[in-house]
């Protein structure tokens, strides 16, 4: 069956990189047979605050409003606003869901942040029980493809941005990997404002080689949620840290045990991060601006 493709975009110009990132994947995409629609969340004015607004009707507790309680009810009975809803059909109907953007304070826009908090909403995107691993989305793909401000030796382990696997890190598995998604590595395209125009043309058809094979890439792997001991915190299983114990390397970069963060390979589109450890998988992260 074709494959449906939901391109999160949040660039104010329709003459940036991040447009032509943006059309260049719609154009690969289509021409592969995928149904692609795209998010233009500037063109669409999204808002990005998360308020009473996002409810209709009547909040259950509006002296203590506390969003995720409120839309996850609103989202079971129907009484999410309608550009959230929207938002969720698409999402619900996509395989593969790209976030293209800059880099902004080494994140997402706060647009795209706040389509993040409005539309992922508990319940519809996650709960308690389906998280990680077990997840929601965890038949669907995702991925972020971004342009940076700083070169990519700024963002090395040695750079004065620091690691770019580390600033990654909260939003491929405190985000993507946390509703269940299969995260496929970034595509970072390193300071694009600061390069000649060769080199920008450059990038652009390396992200086209790479969309062509993208839907079959092996995606980065994480460490399953039953390795952790719910009933003690979600601490890792004594099994798993005695496993993990005379090893060099940390297994991942947020779940370090104190060790060395592990090493990334040389790509040249960006930082592949899978690091398979004697059956368990770890992960490290790689990745602004134009």
């Amino acid at each position: 069956a074709a494959k449906k493709v939901l391109i999160v975009y949040a660039h104010q110009s329709s003459g940036s990189f991040n447009a032509a990132a943006k059309d260049a994947a719609v154009e690969v995409l289509a021409a592969n047979g995928c149904t692609v629609e795209v998010s233009d969340l500037y063109a669409m004015k999204f808002k990005a605050t998360a308020t009473t607004e996002d409810i209709t009707g009547e909040v259950k507790n509006g002296e203590h409003f506390c969003y995720a309680e409120e839309t996850k009810l609103a989202w079971e009975e129907g009484k999410l606003s309608a550009d959230i809803t929207e938002e969720q059909r698409k999402l619900t109907q996509a395989d593969l869901i790209i976030f293209q953007f800059p880099m902004y304070w080494f994140t997402v826009p706060a647009i795209m942040k706040g389509w993040i908090d409005r539309v992922l909403t508990s319940g519809y995107a996650f709960s308690q029980e389906k998280r990680y691993s077990q997840g929601i989305f965890k038949d669907k793909k995702a991925m972020l493809s971004f342009t940076t401000g700083s070169h990519e030796s700024m963002f090395s382990a040695n750079g004065i941005n620091g690691d770019m696997n580390v600033t990654l890190w909260p939003l491929q598995n405190g985000i993507l990997h946390y509703c269940g998604f299969q995260v496929l590595a970034p595509q970072i395209f390193w300071a694009p404002s600061y390069v000649p125009c060769e080199a920008r043309s450059t990038m652009l058809e390396g992200w086209r080689t790479r969309l062509q094979g993208l839907l079959g890439e092996k995606t980065l792997s994480f460490t399953p949620l039953d390795c952790f001991d719910g009933a003690k915190g979600y601490q890792l299983k004594p099994e798993v840290h005695e496993k993990l114990a005379t090893k060099e390397f940390g297994l991942t970069v947020g779940i370090h045990l104190g060790k060395v963060i592990p090493k990334q390979p040389d790509e040249s589109w960006s930082l592949k991060t899978a690091w398979p450890h004697e059956g368990w998988a770890c992960l490290c992260m790689m990745g602004g601006q134009e």
